[in-house]
Formats: structure tokens, C-alpha cells, sequence
């Protein structure tokens, strides 16, 4: 946006919940522990979170990211992150030496347990999830010979199932919440036995940030979502908002605003992916402010307030460095 632009909401109406869930908070945490404890460089699977800002700032301290395990060096330490592994990833790094942390979010392992469980029941499993998302590939990793894929409610209509009587699902845990029940809607009617999880997959940080989200499109001209472009949780959020009629767009930091966007807008809306920190949305807010916004007020539609405790070897290293 350039520095002589003058458009401006009036108003700024910020969602609550927003943000950093407990799961990616934890494994922030846990690669800041690492660093502090072991030293640079420690080594982190794939991203920690989705969130590029993150990932930078920890780059900067002296994490290095790697694609696969298989890059690190021999007896090196690697996390891996809120996303999840499969157990060949667990049995590539223990060939190679490496002292692994798991930082997996505790309601992606759930989701493993589920997977691993319907299998051993001999159930074939559809979970419904993004091809390539690395939660879905994890999770499939628990069971590939049993799980069967799908995005879609006309995913379900193709399926091709040898007991149809015998059937499970599950789901990513950051899918939309009303594109994901229109596709258990049409699993259960294809398949009248199908058998789920005693809880919802999909994660309370995911429902409770789009229910906010939905109450914010209903006040504002325009919505903004901060989040990276491989996060699902800060996509799902800009979804739900066009859902409702209201325009939204996904940006990683204010500086990317643009201009055509602010045309008319008296209300604007913003809120942030389950892995983008808080500072991102206070410089949304500030350059609003700079730019003559009168009203900032929090829209709040749930109180969270769920907490995951580290992954326990950073557990027992931190009280034995009496911080524990």
C-alpha cells in the first residue's frame, strides 16, 4: 500500500477468538525451548506452524527447516511440527540417530489414535481433508492400506467401498465446519452404518474462529484474515466470510493491504489464523489508526481457554534447569 494513501474504515471491529491456538502456541514454544536449551541449530520438519512471519523469526534465532528427516544430519536434533507425522517418519529418524521432539498438537494425535484404532477394528476409513496437507498426509500414514480420501460431497459419490457395512471417518482438523457436515451428511447416506469418532475432529480453535468469524461478517463492509497462504485454518476463515456475503482477503501483514480493497468500507473486520501471532494484527490495527480509523472493538463470540503442556522432554529439561 503506498505511504500517501489516505482511504480509511471509520470503524474496526476485531474477532474473538483469533490467533494462536493452544496447539501452535505449544509448538512455538517448543522450538524457542530447544533453542534455548540445546543451542542453534535445531532442526524442524517441515514448518513448525503455517505461518511464514513464525517461521522467519525462529530462522533468525537458528532453527533450520528441513522438507524431510532425511536431511538431517546424523544424530542431530529435529521437532517435528503441529501438524503431525507418520510412523515411518518416527522410524527414518530413529535409523539415522536423531533425537527427535514431538510437537505434534495433541488433537492431531487424537485424530492418529482414531485412525489407527478403525483399522485395527478392520474398518476402511475416509477422512475427509486437503490432498497434500501435511495433517492429512500424517495421519493417512497411520493406516495407508485403510484410508480412502476425500475433499468433497461428490468425493463421497465415488467412492467405491468392497464392505460398505463396515465403515469409518474422520477429518483434518482444520477444515470448515459447514462444508465438512454437508460431506458427513452425504457419507451417512451412502453409508447408513458408518461409525465416527465419539468427538468432532475438527478442532475447537477451527469452530470457535469461524463462528467468530461468521458474526464478524455480518457487521463489517470488508474482512481481513491474517495468515499465511498454506495455512487451512486462516483459508477456511476467508471461506466462511464470502460464505456470508461479505468480502475478505488473506494477507500475511498489513503492508500487503491494497488499496482498491478500502473503496466504500466504513466497517472493516479483522481477525487472524490459529497460527499467526498477535503482534501481525496489532500493526493491521496501527496503520488503520495511522491512516484515521476512530473505532477499534473487540467482537467477542467465546472465551478460550485451553492450554497443552510441552512435549515432555522439554518438560524434564526445563525443570532441571530449575525453570520448570
Amino acid at each position: 500500500m503506498s505511504a500517501d494513501a489516505t482511504t480509511a474504515p471509520r470503524r474496526i471491529l476485531l474477532a474473538a477468538p483469533r490467533g494462536y491456538c493452544a496447539g501452535v502456541d505449544r509448538a512455538v514454544q517448543t522450538v524457542e525451548h530447544a533453542l534455548d536449551l540445546y543451542g542453534a541449530p535445531v532442526y524442524v520438519r517441515k514448518e513448525i506452524v503455517h505461518n511464514k512471519h513464525v517461521v522467519e523469526q525462529l530462522s533468525e534465532r537458528g532453527a533450520v527447516f528441513v522438507d524431510q528427516e532425511t536431511e538431517v544430519p546424523e544424530g542431530a536434533m529435529v521437532v517435528f511440527s503441529a501438524h503431525g507425522v507418520s510412523p515411518a517418519v518416527h522410524e527414518n529418524a530413529a535409523r539415522r540417530g536423531l533425537r527427535t521432539i514431538d510437537a505434534t498438537c495433541p488433537l492431531v494425535t487424537k485424530v492418529h489414535v482414531e485412525a489407527r484404532k478403525f483399522a485395527e477394528q478392520g474398518y476402511t476409513i475416509v477422512m475427509i481433508g486437503h490432498e497434500g496437507h501435511e495433517e492429512v498426509e500424517g495421519t493417512t500414514g497411520e493406516a495407508p492400506e485403510s484410508i480412502i480420501l476425500v475433499e468433497t460431497a461428490e468425493d463421497v459419490d465415488e467412492l467405491e467401498i468392497d464392505d460398505p457395512d463396515r465403515v469409518a471417518f474422520i477429518t483434518q482438523t482444520t477444515l470448515s465446519v459447514d462444508e465438512t457436515a454437508g460431506v458427513i451428511a452425504r457419507l451417512r447416506e451412502r453409508y447408513p452404518g458408518i461409525v465416527s469418532p465419539k468427538s468432532d475432529d475438527i478442532c475447537y480453535a477451527t469452530t470457535n474462529r469461524q463462528l467468530a468469524v461468521k458474526q464478524l461478517a455480518a457487521e463489517c463492509d470488508l474482512v481481513l484474515v491474517i495468515g499465511s497462504k498454506n495455512s487451512s485454518n486462516s483459508n477456511r476463515l476467508v471461506d466462511v466470510t464470502r460464505e456470508h456475503g461479505t468480502a475478505a482477503h488473506l494477507i500475511d501483514k498489513a503492508s500487503e493491504v491494497e488499496e482498491g480493497w478500502l473503496a466504500g468500507v466504513e466497517t472493516i473486520g479483522i481477525t487472524s489464523g490459529a497460527s499467526a501471532p498477535e503482534e501481525l494484527v496489532d500493526e493491521l490495527v496501527e496503520m488503520f489508526r495511522a491512516r484515521g480509523a476512530e473505532e477499534v472493538t473487540e467482537l467477542r463470540a467465546i472465551d478460550e481457554d485451553v492450554r497443552f503442556m510441552l512435549p515432555k522432554p522439554i518438560r524434564v529439561e526445563l525443570t532441571a534447569a530449575g525453570a520448570g
